[in-house]
């Protein structure tokens, strides 16, 4: 029983990272933008928080968590939603191809990301890894009598802020698309900008916000990873394919916020199942990896053969709109 709850736990772990993407590309690709960017800003919101909360422990002579907490939360932010206003600048107003911008920031992410934490792990006379745990601390337990109740409490309340925050942004995001005027501006802009724009719609506004907001909140995918999930440490190249999975699972869940949680929670499943299957051989362990990436293939196919409309991708997604041509 004991095995179960920890996977369950660990399945979860793993999935929240995966779900901030995956939340944050639905809401940019609902405005028409396919930003293959998501793994680099993920990195960027990690390192950048983890780099706040550690010149803010190491400048001051006794160093306040809570302060440090919001400190590495506004800097995930704010590095993440510029990541995401830059990859719009290129692919809206300077009409860069979404695909080409989207990898270049992601390479340009995961290099930022490494160099800076190669850099600051020097100057903490460390090799390879940093460790802000004043910080993290506050990102740990945030029901700390809850998580002592039996099986209950662990698979429930045995986790941090972010990991709650994460999925009140999706239950948030689902009311917003579907439930608000502005939420229905965005669809519309995806779908067919042409037509919002002669309705009125700002299409380049709704383009921007979505792209620097929802790249905010890969960001945050970074880092719940660096400050809860590791405990306020970096390692070079840790993130794994955490990024690209999060681009899989928005096909997973076709979209919609809410399918998000459930789907992050099998992914994460999934992507640690074979450390829970003993005997397994290097190269099976890669098979059981790719699982999630099969299944979101599964879903691709099946939801193309039934040819639902509200199963499909914007319309409109990687394209750029050009007003001239309305």
């Amino acid at each position: 029983m004991n095995t179960i709850i920890i996977f369950i736990q660990k399945a979860i772990g793993q999935g929240i990272c995966m779900m901030y993407g995956a939340n944050g590309e639905i809401l940019t690709e609902k405005s028409g933008n396919l930003n293959l960017g998501v793994p680099g800003l993920m990195y960027i919101g990690g390192i950048a928080g983890l780099a706040g909360a550690y010149f803010y422990e190491n400048g001051v002579a006794s160093p306040i968590p809570v302060v440090g907490f919001l400190i590495s939360l506004l800097c995930a932010i704010l590095a993440a939603a510029l990541g995401g206003f830059i990859y719009s600048l290129l692919t809206v107003t300077l009409r860069a191809n979404q695909n080409v911008t989207g990898l270049a920031l992601t390479t340009f992410g995961v290099g930022l990301g490494n160099f800076y934490g190669g850099s600051i792990s020097k100057m903490s006379g460390g090799v390879g890894q940093i460790s802000v745990a004043t910080t993290a601390g506050v990102y740990k337990n945030l029901f700390p009598h809850l998580s002592t109740l039996p099986v209950v409490g662990p698979i429930f309340f045995s986790y941090g802020f972010l990991t709650y925050f994460c999925v009140i942004v999706a239950i948030v995001m689902h009311w917003f698309l579907n439930k608000t005027r502005q939420g229905l501006c965005l669809r519309a802009v995806g779908e067919n900008p042409a037509t919002a724009d002669a309705a009125g719609v700002n299409v380049d506004l709704y383009k921007y916000l979505s792209a620097c907001i929802g790249g905010a909140l890969a960001g945050l995918g970074g880092l719940y990873f660096v400050m809860e999930y590791t405990g306020g440490t970096w390692t070079n190249n840790g993130f794994g394919d955490r990024g690209w999975l999060a681009i899989a699972l928005v096909i997973f869940a076709r979209w919609r916020p809410l399918n998000a949680i459930w789907g992050s929670i099998l992914f994460g499943a999934l992507y640690i199942l074979y450390l829970y299957i003993p005997g397994l051989a290097r190269s099976t362990q890669e098979v059981f990896k790719a699982l999630p990436y099969l299944v979101t293939i599964v879903v691709l196919i099946l939801t193309s053969l039934r040819k639902k409309k509200e199963d499909q991708p914007p319309e409109h997604l990687g394209l750029s709109y050009f007003r001239e041509e309305r």
